[in-house]
């Protein structure tokens, strides 16, 4: 019997050699996962806590601006409120500054009033009349009786004398309110007589007995202006200072006052201007 080689044999007989199989791969263990794990998780916490950390930067950056942004509104409408506050403090400081200088101006007003009928009546002796005036009702000067008498000539002046003899008989007569309108007439007809003067003053007289003040005023005026050289201008000056002190205008009356005894110092006027300012200082 022929041996066969056992290595000739197989190959010939196309067997194949035999395959190794290449060994599995070893599974870590349970223990080494768990030292990886141990291992990584530090850095996943750091990962995740780095995370949060900048998220609450950002957080707190965008919260830091949105606070001042309201701060910063809320400091503009703080200083506006403030101004605001301080303008309506400032308002009632003056309106009451203002109450306070109206009323001392009331009373001084007042008292001014009250001094000037006072003395009126003390210096130019008032009687009694039929009416409770704040003031004396005009009275007749003998001067302006004999005046009627001294006009002269022509038939215009006799009209103007007849007129104002019969406006005058009604301040005699004590028609005031006939006498008012008398005069009125007659300085309107006959603006150019030598008896203007005493119409106007006589008129300034009816006026300011009857609480007319500014008609007054204008009247008494119109004698110093128009009619300086006239008997009256004194008389008309004099009654105007009284009259000013009596409508409160205490510094217009006492120039008015002054005034009379520097230009007209032999005039009773100027005796009785002189008389009303020495009595208003005590």
């Amino acid at each position: 019997m022929k041996q066969v080689s056992p290595g000739f044999g197989l190959h010939e007989q196309g067997s194949k050699r035999p395959h190794r199989e290449a060994p599995e791969p070893k599974k870590p263990s349970f223990r080494i996962l768990c030292m990886t794990g141990a291992l990584l998780l530090p850095f996943a916490a750091l990962d995740t806590a780095t995370a949060q950390v900048v998220e609450d930067l950002s957080d707190q950056a965008k919260s830091f601006y949105e606070q001042t942004e309201v701060r910063q509104g809320s400091s503009g409408s703080l200083v506006l409120f403030n101004q605001v506050q301080e303008h309506q403090r400032e308002i009632q400081r003056l309106r009451g500054e203002i109450e306070e200088l109206r009323y001392q101006f009331e009373q001084s007003k007042r008292l001014s009033q009250q001094r000037y009928l006072e003395l009126e009546k003390r210096l130019n002796a008032v009687g009694s009349t039929t009416r409770s005036e704040p003031s004396s009702r005009p009275q007749v000067d003998q001067d302006s009786a004999n005046q009627v008498t001294e006009i002269a000539g022509g038939s215009n002046e006799e009209a103007a004398k007849s007129a104002y003899r019969d406006a005058f008989d009604k301040v005699q007569a004590r028609d005031f309110p006939a006498a008012t309108g008398a005069f009125e007439s007659f300085v309107a007809q006959y603006p150019d007589s030598s008896l203007a003067a005493n119409g106007y003053y006589w008129l300034g007289e009816l006026y300011s007995s009857d609480g007319e003040l500014d008609k007054a005023a204008t009247a008494f005026q119109r004698v110093i202006d128009d009619f300086s050289e006239s008997s009256k201008a004194p008389d008309a000056m004099y009654k105007l200072g009284l009259l000013r002190a009596r409508q409160g205008q205490p510094e217009d009356s006492r120039r008015l006052l002054e005034q009379v005894q520097k230009e007209h110092p032999q005039s009773s006027a100027a005796n009785l201007a002189k008389q009303f300012l020495n009595q208003s200082v005590n």
